[in-house]
């Protein structure tokens, strides 16, 4: 087992640190000081090379330059929030918009903006990167929060991110990461194969908030309960106006593994399971990337990359079905994690 880091280049006038995990199988990780990015998940292939399975870009200040969030840690809250504003105990928290009047994956000065600290080590049983940040409430931001995400790399080829938060003052928490896939390093996704735990999803408005309501996915195209194609499924959505997925799935985790998800390409063998104790999985199929996203594999195009968001079903205080583990108290230690396990 490996861990090691390095300057990878500067963002905004300060050093961004490359951190490197990698066990004895070749598998190995790549995760950014900056905004938490996973640059990298890098898997053997059959002839002795390995293959990045996460679209990427040559420099920081390229994840930046476009609105997908492309490898991002998200918070303090993932999906979008209804007017900034959420309720605990009856106390409403307005928080600042930065999508219309509404608030998406933590606002303006979310997890994802953050130059975090870190901290490498490793043994003979596992690589680790810890990286922590004191989220301090500034106007319209989030209460006061300090976290840690804690990513942990073994040989059962097995990628672990754990998010634990703790804050002085009641507010929501509900962290994920914005990954993009790619298993095959293909032009599009089309050819590889989605399977999700997932019996439903939200009913959302035309601003991409959720009504409250659940949807069947039974016999539709967001029926992936048995492994299905993607361009099958993107095909179907062709006569929306997203002509492709950017929809919260409610999620249902295997009872001995936590299996959410699965995403393979059947050419090469390669495939990433999701792992998640949490009841909710966006789905984005990158329906609306441009030519100007400057990608390692190319100029940007729609469905060249499959983003796998797992966390707690969005704006969940305005629902009481939703769930009711999205809320962080004073005194709380709160932990949520994503497990991602490699086949190649």
């Amino acid at each position: 087992m490996k861990a090691f880091q390095e300057v990878f280049d500067q963002y905004q006038g300060h050093d961004v640190t490359a951190f490197h995990l990698e066990n004895d199988n070749g598998v190995s990780a790549v995760i950014l000081s900056q905004g938490g990015i996973i640059r990298e998940m890098n898997l053997p292939t059959k002839d002795g090379s390995t293959q990045n399975i996460l679209l990427a870009y040559p420099t920081t200040a390229d994840y930046y330059s476009n609105p997908f969030y492309v490898n991002m840690i998200i918070g303090t809250a993932a999906g979008r929030i209804k007017n900034g504003e959420f309720t605990i105990d009856g106390k409403t928290t307005k928080v600042a918009p930065n999508e219309g009047n509404n608030t998406l994956h933590g606002g303006p000065n979310g997890f994802n903006t953050a130059n975090w600290t870190g901290a490498v080590a490793s043994n003979d049983e596992a690589a680790t990167l810890t990286l922590t940040h004191h989220f301090e409430a500034g106007e319209g931001d989030f209460p006061t929060i300090d976290v840690a995400a804690t990513y942990t790399l073994t040989n059962d080829n097995i990628l672990s991110v754990g998010f634990a938060a703790q804050s002085e003052t009641p507010t929501i928490f509900n962290p994920t990461y914005h990954t993009y896939f790619n298993v095959a390093g293909s032009e599009t996704v089309k050819d590889q194969v989605l399977q999700l735990n997932s019996p439903r999803h939200l009913d959302v408005d035309g601003e991409k908030i959720p009504t409250g309501k659940f949807l069947d996915n039974t016999n539709t195209p967001f029926d992936f309960q048995t492994p299905v194609t993607l361009g099958s499924a993107i095909d179907q959505m062709q006569d929306t106006d997203e002509k492709g997925f950017d929809d919260i799935f409610e999620v249902v985790p295997d009872a001995q593994t936590q299996a959410i998800a699965k995403l393979s390409d059947p050419e090469s063998g390669r495939a990433v399971t999701l792992h998640s104790s949490r009841n909710g999985l966006i789905v984005f199929t990158a329906n609306s990337f441009t030519p100007d996203m400057a990608l390692t594999l190319g100029a940007g195009k729609p469905y060249e990359g499959v983003a796998l968001e797992a966390q707690n079903l969005s704006d969940a205080t305005r629902f009481d079905d939703f769930g009711d583990d999205y809320v962080l108290m004073p005194g709380e230690h709160k932990v949520y994690a994503i497990g991602y396990q490699f086949e190649f």
